[in-house]
């Protein structure tokens, strides 16, 4: 049976990621398997955050879309738009790298502990990550959101079945993220390119 880490567009592990950076189509793929990953929470709870990570995918797409070869690299992009007053695509990547951060960091905390409710795993990543960025209504949407996680059995269940295989397949897919991810904030914080967005 295939687990959810087989059926998404493109693993993170998948990403080429060389001296130029982080392939802009190939990662830009692998950023859509995260908003199959809230689909399979099952909530309409998660539509605000499913949009916005699906937005700020659009935006950097629409970048690289307007000149491939310039812009193959999540890098590029950001070197581009850096000193010109239209910055929409490093401000989308920005935005899109956050919550990805938030997801991520709810995944490793429910792997790495089997007793630890998705709400709580979810919950407390966005402590950490996105809470400290949103104001007072956002944070109203993803308290709700993270209330209405499935159960962890249902959900771990509803991406494969086989807990070994599933657990295997997710470790490898948030390691390989969370190491490009690491490598977009050390880029943004060394050129302060995250500077008034």
């Amino acid at each position: 049976m295939s687990t959810f880490v087989d059926r998404v567009p493109r693993k993170f592990e998948q990403v080429t990621v060389d001296e130029a950076g982080i392939n802009t189509a190939e990662f830009l793929d692998a950023a859509r398997g995260v908003v199959m990953l809230f689909d399979e929470l099952g909530s309409a709870a998660f539509v605000a955050v499913k949009s916005d990570i699906s937005g700020n995918i659009d935006k950097v797409q629409a970048k690289y879309d307007a000149d491939k070869a310039a812009f193959s690299t999540l890098e590029k992009i950001v070197l581009a738009e850096a000193g010109t007053k239209d910055r929409k695509a490093t401000q989308g990547l920005l935005w899109l790298k956050r919550g990805l951060e938030f997801t991520a960091q709810g995944l490793c905390r429910s792997l790495s502990d089997t007793a630890e409710e998705l709400a709580d795993s979810f919950k407390q990543a966005y402590e950490v990550t996105l809470k400290p960025l949103h104001g007072f209504v956002i944070r109203a949407v993803f308290n709700v959101a993270m209330a209405a996680c499935p159960y962890r059995k249902t959900f771990y269940e509803k991406l494969g079945g086989d807990n070994e295989a599933v657990f295997k397949g997710l470790e490898v897919w948030v390691t390989a993220l969370q190491k490009q991810l690491k490598q977009l904030d050390d880029f943004y914080k060394k050129g302060a390119y995250d500077k008034g967005l």
